[in-house]
């Protein structure tokens, strides 16, 4: 039964039979990863003879009996010459054209990181520098964007059904009329990572507005871990282990049907419909913008830490590279009257947290650019940037400072409480030149401390139990480094200092 399920599985990635076909991943324009051999795959008819030319290589196959193919070719370094891959059956042609080959980076997450560049701060500015062919990128649009609450018609709800969730795109290069629906947190990240290195850089964009976490995890992951098996128990529409918000937004665009319950929110199905197709091929990293909609609720809060390491230990075990990189967005912030965010300071805590407990990770802080009024902040080149920093520091070995002040420790001495920081570059400073502000003992009442180097002092007559940073859903600290970046928000333990 699960060979006859796993046979379905692959049949629904291509359009059924008869002609000779190669994954939708593969058009022109697009990019492939540098220096990792190239898999290419798709459909055929069973025993069908099939050819593949690429550079100085031809790789020979057929079709095995469930309509599958598939050439492993060999390595390349990073090139901007254009290319094609050929593929060919005995009657059939398929030319795949203008291929260059640099790094790849998948970006996922919800609205943030789908966010495009045409609704961006800079746009205008950024328009004038968008032509760029060494910069790629493939935007599929997916079933329900900007449907928010209205019920799904009979269309969509058959591809749903069908596990068609993401539909066909091309590749397409910047410039100035493409790159508006590029993701902005992508093309600022891409264009700067280009700028150092001069590597050509493709980004592939699943991100959905509203998804939780959940529905970029492999459904079977979550199956095995005893923490979150609950999560694909019954009718997801129905599971209390799923945040409200997402289930009650599933009800209004499927709740009418009878025929499907998937949907872009369903745990395990982005994953399904639009990662495991493009697992056989190498990508550098990943970038995650995601949790507004795992941030409402104190127990989808506390546990999500936990979620997202899950996360990333499937990816890279379904990706066969436990050092693949995967650098992610700290939430920013927004004040409560405009949004459910009471339980933000303690979730961007639990992102925080993470950074400490795995290897090839990195966090960008953005509650500096939050918009008190919008979940959406229309400053995303800052966290574009944020993200270059880290992977051009660890995957590309720049000597650069990665991230603003995260804590290392904090104790209590001859009345002080004293904290300490790491990626402080030549010091600790304030953002606006005033005294430092955001800092309390009980998440509320203001502290006032003195920067000292890597440090801050703070007189206390007796030692608290925590020390608290931008303990509020919309941000008021100023700590940053020099080089301009912000501290994070933390909650930290202090200590008695012998």
């Amino acid at each position: 039964m699960k060979k006859i399920f796993q046979t379905l599985l692959i049949l629904s990635f291509f359009p059924a039979f008869a002609q000779l076909q190669i994954a939708d991943v593969f058009t022109d324009n697009m990019m492939l990863q540098r220096e990792k051999p190239i898999r290419v795959w798709g459909a055929g008819n069973p025993g069908e003879k099939i050819r593949v030319n690429f550079l100085d290589e031809t790789a020979k196959t057929s079709v095995k009996t469930d309509s599958s193919w598939q050439v492993v070719l060999k390595k390349h370094k990073a090139t901007t010459k254009p290319n094609s891959l050929v593929v060919q059956s005995f009657q059939e042609k398929i030319i795949i054209k203008n291929i260059i080959i640099g790094d790849v980076w998948l970006l996922i997450g919800q609205s943030n990181m789908e966010w495009p560049m045409q609704a961006e701060m800079h746009y205008e500015e950024a328009k004038k520098e968008a032509k760029n062919r060494n910069l790629r990128f493939f935007n599929p649009n997916y079933i329900g964007k900007n449907f928010y609450g209205s019920a799904y018609d009979k269309h969509q709800l058959k591809n749903l059904s069908n596990n068609i969730l993401f539909q066909k795109t091309k590749w397409e290069e910047s410039d100035s009329s493409s790159f508006k629906n590029m993701s902005a947190v992508g093309y600022y990240f891409g264009r700067d990572i280009i700028s150092a290195e001069n590597i050509p850089i493709g980004l592939i964009n699943l991100a959905i507005g509203g998804a939780p976490a959940e529905t970029f995890i492999d459904a079977e992951a979550l199956i095995k871990n005893k923490k979150f098996s609950s999560k694909v128990n019954g009718n997801w529409l129905e599971n209390d282990a799923l945040p409200v918000w997402i289930r009650e937004r599933g009800m209004q665009n499927i709740g009418h049907s009878q025929g499907t319950n998937n949907h872009a929110y369903k745990p395990g199905f982005a994953f399904k419909t639009g990662i495991k197709p493009i697992l056989k091929m190498p990508i550098k990293g990943i970038l995650w913008y995601q949790g507004e909609s795992n941030a409402q609720e104190l127990a989808r809060v506390k546990e999500y830490p936990e979620l997202q390491k899950l996360m990333i230990k499937d990816y890279r075990k379904q990706w066969k590279n436990k050092n693949l990189a995967f650098y992610w967005v700290q939430l920013s912030s927004i004040d409560t009257t405009n949004y459910d965010s009471h339980f933000w300071p303690e979730f961007r805590n639990g992102q925080r947290r993470l950074l400490g407990e795995m290897d090839h990770v990195g966090m960008a802080v953005s509650s500096d650019v939050g918009n008190k009024n919008d979940i959406h902040p229309r400053n995303k080149k800052a966290v574009g940037k944020r993200l270059a920093r880290w992977a051009l520091k660890n995957e590309y070995g720049k000597d650069i400072i990665v991230s603003g002040p995260l804590p290392q420790k904090a104790e209590y001495k001859n009345g002080n409480i004293i904290v300490e920081f790491k990626y402080t570059g030549k010091g600790l400073q304030t953002l606006d030149g005033k005294a430092v502000r955001g800092f309390s003992i009980d998440g509320k009442t203001e502290l006032t401390g003195e920067i000292k180097d890597k440090k801050i002092v703070f007189p206390s007559a007796e030692k608290p139990e925590y020390i608290y940073y931008n303990w509020q859903p919309y941000t008021i600290g100023n700590l940053g480094n020099s080089e301009g970046l912000p501290a994070s928000t933390f909650k930290m333990e202090v200590i008695e200092s012998d």
